[in-house]
């Protein structure tokens, strides 16, 4: 039985979003719209859809067990969305196109510069006829400069945007990051350029276009390395789980495992001083300010790593807590998803699918159920809420139209006769 839709409360409720994006950066930006409220109708190839979907394994499982064309990939950004099918390269289907922006607040597309000039649905063909539409355009590097017409992509952006200079051991191998933070950071920014240009258009009544790349983005977030660039004429060193500027401040092995010390003032090192039995080392002028242990932290370091490596990981968050010095583990995945802290704050949550099985991940939930990561924001007044899961491909095709359009079920049939759906 086909359960009736879920309203949305967030503060974007009412908002109507044209999603034309696929892979990350832009499906991230359009799940947090979603997740505020907005309607958000992916747009997707016929028979193909977003390039994720068949990034897999892992895939969600049906009720036999089986891989369904759902990738965890693609689950992880595509939530509180409608898939319709839409191929936009056909003339029919880029006249429904045209009239799906017409309808929209907001449309966000991620193809090459230019691409979707050649059909007539760039921001220049789209601007006079549609003047308070935003239209968000997120690429490798913008569209303009000398690598406006390059692909982007998360990996490349990281090393060339400096990133992974910053990131690894100091005699190692520059590394990324274990997540797609130049997608994911793209997405977020997308999303604060968005609420601003619906805030001007809320005073003028002009839309206007949005110009995002993951290049830039990864430059403005080098953050404090890149002002220490800028301000000193020196890199800053790449130090592994060690801070530049802060002493101590990193990974130290126990007698069971790992734990992070991040000890970010002086009163914090005194405590920490006392409860190991060193407390000398709080009033030693080599040790007593961060900026004499940063500048001797060739010998301190060593010192703190032989106290402890003395007890458990357990031991040192047990007592480092009660005292105020910042101290916690290094949890593995499935631990984080076990932590009450991430139970009690929604962090996890669990929604109806129609080709789940139950049978995915451990603790994947009821049969028919996926489990998904929840959103961050909290509200007081108007929430979050979990309106709808990852959409198969194609699976609102005929409930936009009528929603968006008032297509009835003929006009509809016959724009699937035409190979535009």
């Amino acid at each position: 039985m086909t359960q009736p839709p879920i309203p949305a409360t967030g503060p974007l409720t009412g908002l109507k979003v044209l999603d034309m994006s696929r892979v990350l950066a832009g499906p991230s930006a359009t799940q947090i719209l979603g997740d505020l409220g907005a309607d958000v109708v992916k747009v997707e190839r016929p028979g193909q859809g977003d390039d994720t979907r068949a990034w897999g394994p892992p895939f969600l499982k049906d009720d036999a067990g089986q891989d369904t064309r759902e990738s965890a990939y693609y689950l992880s950004a595509n939530r509180n969305k409608r898939s319709l099918s839409l191929d936009f390269t056909n003339p029919t289907g880029k006249a429904l196109a045209l009239q799906l922006i017409g309808h929209a607040d907001v449309v966000v597309e991620n193809y090459k510069t230019g691409t979707l000039g050649r059909y007539g649905l760039g921001y220049e063909d789209l601007r006079d006829a549609f003047p308070r539409l935003i239209y968000c355009s997120i690429t490798g590097f913008g569209h303009a400069g000398p690598y406006a017409a390059r692909a982007g992509y998360d990996y490349l952006v990281q090393g060339m945007g400096g990133f992974m200079s910053l990131t690894g051991e100091p005699e190692g191998q520059p590394l990324k990051a274990g997540v797609a933070i130049a997608d994911l950071m793209t997405g977020t920014y997308a999303v604060i350029a968005i609420l601003a240009a619906l805030r001007h258009r809320d005073h003028t009544g002009r839309g206007q276009a949005i110009d995002l790349s993951l290049f830039d983005t990864q430059v403005a977030w080098l953050s404090h390395p890149g002002q220490y660039y800028l301000t000193s004429g020196h890199l800053a060193p790449r130090v592994g789980n060690a801070h530049p500027t802060i002493v101590p401040y990193q990974t130290f092995a126990t007698s069971d495992g790992w734990i992070i010390l991040a000890i970010g003032n002086d009163e914090q090192f005194a405590r920490f001083c006392h409860l190991t039995g060193n407390a000398a080392w709080a009033s030693d002028p080599r040790y007593a300010t961060n900026q004499a242990r940063v500048g001797n932290r060739d010998s301190l370091v060593p010192a703190i790593a032989a106290v402890i490596q003395g007890q458990s990981s357990q031991f040192w968050i047990d007592a480092l807590e009660p005292l105020g010095v910042p101290c916690g583990p290094i949890n593995s995945i499935d631990k984080v998803f076990a932590d009450p802290q991430v139970a009690a704050r929604g962090m996890r949550v669990t929604l109806p699918h129609p080709q789940a099985g139950g049978t995915g991940a451990p603790g994947a939930g009821l049969p028919g159920t996926v489990e998904l990561i929840g959103s961050p924001m909290k509200f007081s007044d108007t929430p979050v809420n979990y309106r709808q899961a990852p959409p198969t491909l194609g699976q609102h095709t005929d409930a936009v139209l009528q929603d968006w359009l008032r297509l009835d079920e003929e006009e509809i049939r016959h724009l699937r006769h035409t190979g535009a759906l």
